[in-house]
């Protein structure tokens, strides 16, 4: 069973982002699906995000 973590930046824990330990990210409000994602993609999302890459 995956261990899911809701992000920091929740601010009222439902509209959440949530990271899987090797399994990947889901929706907090549709946990029954998730995107799969490798070591390399999750780095790839992590460095982009930090650099304020990624499009709303």
């Amino acid at each position: 069973m995956t261990e899911w973590r809701k992000s920091t930046y929740s601010v009222n824990g439902t509209d959440c982002v949530e990271i899987g330990h090797g399994v990947g990210v889901r929706d907090s409000k549709a946990p029954a699906t998730h995107i799969a994602l490798g070591p390399g993609a999750w780095t790839a999302f992590l460095t982009a995000t930090k650099a304020d890459k990624l499009t709303r």
